[in-house]
């Protein structure tokens, strides 16, 4: 039997549920059965309630912390395999653990790899994710890693905000190449920010390289955590003579007192998508939906046909 006679069995981890319903509608079809059992000491066992045996099974769950979000993918991962699935695709819109991507001092774990190596390890034979932190992570995998980009969702939104002086901005250096990206596609001028870091979170002092007098200015990164660079990028870029401040941030991780920043920064709007299933506290995050970016390249997976047209940048 062919691949592409086989249907694919769509099943959903606990942390992602709402966004894998999504997913399973615009893909059209419904969640496969999965059942969760819990030991008193908070150990849990997976259990699919239908069979496998044969099919694509596609796995849905971003891995941000806690831990068992990722411990949960595996066992996930690992009953598939068990039960005999022909083809085991991680579907991971958010992938945790990414920003441990190198040894950026002694003695350090580079997470990115043992998680990519643990991912094989419980099974999958397939990831399909989403701007991770650092390109280079697809290289971790021996397995074929499908890296999607936000772009396909943002740009029509930047686009039809139909902002005069548009400039695209980086909140860092290693934002550049995705700064400098949008900016040619939208025809737009680009400025980088320039920072320094005392530990994880803290920023002790940024720069501006670039001017942004009298523009609308968005900034863009792959995730946004504590909100910490970004206020303080969008409150300097006002003090610098910015008409308006603007994010897009795939990824809305949105942690410790991050809503707070938002809401007493100069930043007019955050615009993320739903790749973390969570409830937002402010009415300046707009949530753009990546279900039917995620359901569009299942299906040409599952049927074998290319997905170059989702890579606009």
């Amino acid at each position: 039997m062919s691949n592409t006679t086989l249907t694919p069995k769509i099943f959903a981890c606990t942390q992602s549920t709402a966004l894998a319903e999504r997913i399973a509608e615009a893909y059209g079809m419904p969640l496969g059965k999965v059942n969760f059992s819990r030991y008193s000491d908070g150990e849990f066992q997976p259990s699919f309630e239908e069979s496998v045996r044969g099919t694509r099974v596609f796995i849905i769950g971003s891995t941000n912390p806690s831990s068992e979000n990722l411990m949960e993918m595996l066992l996930m991962l690992d009953a598939a395999k068990r039960a005999s699935a022909r083809h085991i695709t991680a579907v991971m819109p958010y992938f945790g653990w990414a920003r441990q991507d190198r040894k950026d001092k002694p003695r350090v774990p580079i997470a990115a790899k043992l998680v990519a190596k643990m991912l094989e390890t419980a099974g999958a034979t397939r990831i399909i994710t989403m701007d991770l932190h650092a390109d280079q992570i697809q290289g971790f995998f021996e397995k074929p890693v499908d890296h999607l980009f936000a772009s396909t969702i943002f740009l029509p939104y930047i686009k039809n905000l139909n902002l005069p002086n548009l400039c695209m901005a980086s909140p860092d250096m290693g934002g550049s190449k995705r700064a400098y990206m949008y900016s040619k596609a939208l025809e737009s001028d680009v400025v980088i920010c320039y920072k320094q870091r005392e530990k994880a979170n803290v920023v002790t002092h940024m720069e501006l390289i670039g001017e942004v007098e009298g523009k609308n200015v968005v900034l863009v990164d792959d995730m946004v955590d504590t909100a910490g660079t970004l206020t303080r990028a969008a409150d300097l870029m006002i003090e610098r003579g910015a008409l308006s401040v603007r994010a897009i941030t795939t990824h809305g991780i949105l942690s410790g007192d991050a809503y707070k920043k938002i809401e007493q920064s100069k930043l007019s709007e955050l615009i993320i998508t739903d790749s973390i299933d969570k409830k937002h506290e402010s009415e300046k995050i707009k949530v753009l939906g990546c279900a039917e970016l995620f359901a569009d390249v299942m299906h040409r997976v599952h049927n074998n046909t290319s997905i170059s047209s989702k890579f606009i940048l």
